[in-house]
């Protein structure tokens, strides 16, 4: 499932991701931004401030799927009501930090949902137990805790076994791969960023990860 926020998003990446999507759904403005690619989405999900008037009068009757509420991102609204295997996201990191680092808590709120999130400059996603990713050596492979997390790794210049992350002490910046990376974290707590061009590899990843997380309780 593909998901378009209303931030800048590459023209012939969002067409391909459109092509390959099962379906395609907007976060409120999200709807511009894929109607003026020429894409009609199959769903608009969000508080709808922020779609303009010509975007609402051109999407088909019951599009739209507004949630009022004010306590979350329309990216949030979008993830929790999306039922897909993976979901990629293309508009959601942009120039604005807060808006970007709004989003990717959002992925550690609901780490049964899978995302991957694609930007101008990099490829992000929340890891889920194991992964396995197909990687040239060199690549850089940087890993960023949103809360205390563990691993072990197989395929990194500076292996992650025995340490232990968290966002205000120790955070996994600017590895390497050394070839075929193979990640296996104890929490839903991490965040892998591969470069733009490594986008392909994080979602063939995803998509064979051995398991999901659970949704958080409560």
């Amino acid at each position: 499932m593909l998901l378009v926020g209303g931030g800048a998003v590459d023209p012939g990446r969002l067409a391909r991701a459109a092509r390959d999507a099962a379906g395609v759904a907007a976060a409120d403005s999200g709807a511009d931004t894929l109607l003026a690619a020429g894409i009609v989405p199959d769903a608009v999900i969000g508080d709808m401030d922020s779609i303009s008037g010509a975007a609402r009068a051109a999407l088909p009757p019951g599009v739209l799927h507004e949630i009022a509420e004010q306590d979350s991102t329309d990216f949030d609204k979008a993830l929790r009501h999306i039922e897909a295997p993976l979901v990629i996201g293309h508009g959601f990191l942009g120039a604005r930090m807060d808006h970007a680092l709004a989003v990717l808590s959002v992925l550690a709120r609901y780490p049964e949902r899978t995302c991957l999130l694609e930007g101008p400059e990099d490829a992000v996603a929340l890891l889920p137990p194991e992964i396995t990713l197909d990687l040239a050596p060199g690549t850089r492979v940087s890993l960023w805790p949103l809360g205390p997390v563990t691993g072990r790794s197989e395929g990194l210049r500076w292996p992650i076994d025995g340490l232990s992350f968290a966002p205000d002490a120790t955070v996994g910046t600017s590895n390497e791969a050394t070839g075929p990376v193979r990640l296996r974290i104890d929490a839903p707590r991490m965040l892998v960023i591969l470069p733009a061009a490594e986008a392909e590899a994080l979602r063939h990843g995803l998509a064979a990860r051995p398991a999901t997380w659970p949704a958080r309780a409560g």
